[in-house]
């Protein structure tokens, strides 16, 4: 801070304030840019039917201050493993009937 101080005047670090509450910069900035371009993404390829609701810029958002989530069980763990294959069955066959195969 003191070399801080020492470089930069009270008239620019003013102006760095200012371009700030203009521009606002820093990891929050780049967390929300970041889920602004996954919820348009997640909205472009929702299925209206499996999830009626839009995805919002916030369901992008990280939640540092957010309860952990319990574990995982086993079981809850091959189901997902189970539905991404079942996935990418249904990729592999409409990628095969695409190609004329």
């Amino acid at each position: 801070m003191a070399q801080l101080q020492h470089e930069l005047s009270s008239h620019a670090f003013a102006e760095w304030m200012a371009f700030y509450q203009l521009e606002p910069f820093g990891e929050e900035r780049a967390d929300l840019r970041a889920a602004i371009v996954a919820s348009v993404i997640a909205n472009a390829n929702r299925d209206p039917r499996g999830h009626p609701q839009a995805f919002t810029v916030e369901d992008f958002m990280p939640k540092f201050d957010a309860a952990p989530r319990p574990a995982q069980t086993p079981d809850e763990q091959i189901a997902i493993l189970k539905m991404i294959g079942a996935a990418q069955e249904q990729r592999i066959r409409r990628w095969r009937m695409a190609d004329g195969g």
